[in-house]
């Protein structure tokens, strides 16, 4: 916990005087993943999972200035609805809250908020990592060195699939970031189950997760773990099938000119399109599988962490 000023749901606020497990959420997926209100519906659903999983959700976002832990009923509607809403990474995050500002977190900028909360887990959909092409413009997502740096434990269907992914693994190797393939060895490949990279670990229950994350707090070892979480075989796109969608989408990009925070969201509109509404689909099946495994590690790690901290006294 910090001293700087949180403001905490009822829900999260309730949680966090009763010790259950909370779960933190990102916002990016209400304000830039998808249309209102369809984005209001999903977040709704998301929020549920984890609740029927044991947790309390916190959907963080900073709005009017306020770094908020949890949103009321209220809040995730007016935000659902919202325009112009900042995208907030590490950089652009304290600037936002010092101007008033209003901006949906990244995977970064909601592992800072939750590290912030006393939060240990969070739920997304996929990672942010190394573009194709960085060679040349270095475009390498914050996400990477906030995992070496957060002590959060982030669960992910992997990295998304439009990035570079055997140089993004590479980066966490050399970041010391623990990549941990939940019950299989192939690293998941977002909108695809497996991939052809194998990943570094494996774990295959949410006990051995939880225990890993305390370990590491317990060796005083610096940032999080990164989950791969396969997206349910009745959700996925097969590899073979996004393969030519995606360059098709890259390719549009380089056309349009598109660079920056631009690019994520553009390629996701743009295999959208071109999938006819598949990806999507798969998306919001693989956040909502991540948001139940997310609970069910949460509600392992408060019960494992009182035990390890009562045998150090």
């Amino acid at each position: 916990m910090t001293d700087f000023p949180l403001t905490f749901s009822a829900e999260v606020a309730t949680a966090r005087d009763s010790k259950r497990p909370i779960v933190a959420l990102e916002s990016t997926i209400i304000t830039h993943g998808m249309p209102y209100p369809q984005n209001l519906e999903v977040a709704r659903q998301v929020e549920a999972d984890v609740r029927a999983a044991g947790a309390a959700p916190a959907t963080i976002a900073v709005i009017d200035g306020q770094l908020h832990i949890g949103l009321e009923a209220e809040q995730l509607i007016a935000l659902a609805q919202a325009k112009n809403v900042s995208k907030l990474s590490r950089a652009d995050m304290a600037v936002c809250i010092a101007t008033g500002g209003t901006g949906a977190t990244t995977v970064a900028a909601t592992m800072i908020a939750a590290h912030l909360a006393g939060i240990a887990v969070f739920a997304t959909g996929g990672i942010g990592g190394v573009h194709k092409g960085a060679e040349e413009t270095f475009d390498i997502s914050a996400d990477l060195l906030e995992l070496a740096q957060t002590p959060v434990t982030v669960v992910a269907a992997g990295a998304k699939a439009i990035l570079d992914v055997p140089k993004t693994l590479e980066v966490l190797e050399t970041q010391g970031v623990p990549v941990i393939a939940y019950g299989q060895d192939s690293f998941p490949a977002f909108w695809s189950a497996t991939s052809d990279l194998t990943a570094p670990l494996r774990l295959n229950s949410a006990a051995e997760i939880a225990a890993a994350h305390l370990t590491r707090a317990a060796m005083g070892l610096p940032g999080g773990q990164l989950i791969g979480n396969p997206i349910p075989a009745e959700d996925e796109i097969s590899a073979a099938t996004l393969a030519p969608v995606i360059a098709q989408a890259q390719q549009d990009a380089e056309t349009h000119n598109i660079t920056g925070k631009g690019v994520t969201p553009y390629l996701l509109q743009r295999i959208f399109e071109l999938t006819e509404g598949r990806s999507l689909t798969a998306n919001i099946a693989l956040v909502r599988n991540n948001a139940r495994l997310a609970a069910e590690i949460a509600a392992v790690l408060i019960p494992a962490d009182a035990r390890i901290r009562s045998t150090t006294r």
